[in-house]
């Protein structure tokens, strides 16, 4: 696999394929007068589309967007907010992914929270929680649960696992985000018109390809699923100009070694089991109605919300906008701080901490093509 993946990033099969996709781009020109537009809804993509140079490569015939596909970024003020004041409590043990210590709160950082003294702890497998909760029974163990439907179901295993431990000290306080609602939501304010989605190739392997078929049935716009790799980015974003040119919407997996049309049914079943749809509030967008997944109230044992009060205030107004940058409305290069007051050493909003955000990919990738 590996051999595999090292030939999609060969120059040799790559070049060629640059050249096809800015000629198949061409012809799009040609026929409708304007660049192609296309938005990827995976975090993974937008960095990878700016490590690998794609997206210099093409930003002359092609107009790629990073959409809401950043977990983090996603995340909202009040709820960031919340996650840091969860670990002001006595007794508490705070469990999170990297990427969440650095995130900006209104007034501090969860970093910053650790520093003045308080247990945060970055676990790599968020499985990892149990076995902290266990080692310290005296303490109220917190996993900080964000992500979309590729990691939500690890949250699933760590219920089932505390449940079958006898652990009572273990919580999750959840904030997770399902892709099909913002999808939707995108679609229907139209603010940015789009020619077609590039489909994120971790989601769907839970969700798998027959999921997406709304986006043809209801909306009339393409989908092409694939993976993370040159050649594989290459020859997505081709099939989606090719798909926009006859102007025939259908859904492409160009990601069959990984996703199935079905995707995998028992992961869903555990989802099904444990959790049940929620209204989520996302950054720059607002509440959107079922658009998140919460422990059912038979698990409320484990449901760090319903165990534990924070008080907040309104969240801090910044100028950063990264709100308007996961809606597709600015690029990073478009926001006033950015590389300025706002850099990866010293960041205002997520977009900038993630190792997924956009304005990191812009920030590591890309400046030196402004």
């Amino acid at each position: 696999m590996l051999e595999i993946l090292k030939q999609s990033n060969n120059p040799e099969l790559c070049l060629p394929l640059v050249d096809a996709v800015i000629a198949k781009a061409k012809e799009f020109y040609f026929k409708f007068g304007r660049k192609p537009a296309f938005m990827e809804v995976c975090g993974s993509h937008t960095m990878a589309l700016a490590r690998t140079g794609v997206k210099q490569k093409l930003k002359e015939h092609v107009n790629l967007i990073s959409g809401p596909g950043c977990p983090v970024c996603v995340t909202d003020q009040r709820s960031i907010d919340a996650m840091i004041a969860l670990s002001e409590g006595a007794n508490r043990i705070i469990c999170t992914f990297g990427d969440m210590m650095r995130v900006p709160g209104s007034n501090r950082t969860l970093l910053d929270e650790k520093i003045a003294g308080k247990d945060i702890r970055v676990v790599y497998s968020p499985t990892d929680t149990i076995q902290i909760a266990e080692a310290n029974p005296d303490k109220e163990v917190i996993f900080l649960g964000i992500g979309f439907e590729t990691t939500i179901p690890i949250f699933t295993l760590m219920a089932g696992e505390a449940i079958q431990r006898g652990i009572s000290n273990f919580s999750i306080w959840m904030a997770t985000k399902l892709v099909e609602p913002i999808l939707r939501y995108l679609l229907e304010t139209g603010e940015v018109n789009l020619d077609g989605f590039m489909l994120p190739g971790h989601v769907s392997i839970v969700l798998g390809e027959d999921s997406y078929h709304y986006l043809v049935d209801e909306y009339r716009i393409s989908g092409v699923i694939t993976g993370f790799e040159s050649a594989e980015l290459l020859s997505g974003i081709y099939k989606l100009i090719d798909l926009a040119i006859k102007e025939k919407p259908a859904i492409l997996n160009n990601y069959r070694s990984i996703v199935t049309k079905s995707g995998n049914l028992v992961i869903r079943q555990w989802m099904d089991q444990y959790l049940t749809e929620s209204d989520e509030a996302w950054r720059g967008i607002g509440t959107i109605s079922k658009s998140g997944l919460d422990l059912k109230p038979e698990y409320d044992q484990f449901n760090a919300k319903k165990r534990f009060a924070v008080t907040i205030g309104e969240p801090k107004k910044t100028k950063c906008r990264c709100g308007e940058v996961i809606r597709g409305l600015i690029s990073p290069e478009e926001c006033p701080l950015f590389a300025k007051a706002c850099s990866p050493m010293k960041p205002v909003g997520p977009c900038m901490v993630s190792t997924e955000g956009s304005c990191a990919a812009h920030y590591q990738y890309m400046r030196e093509s402004f």
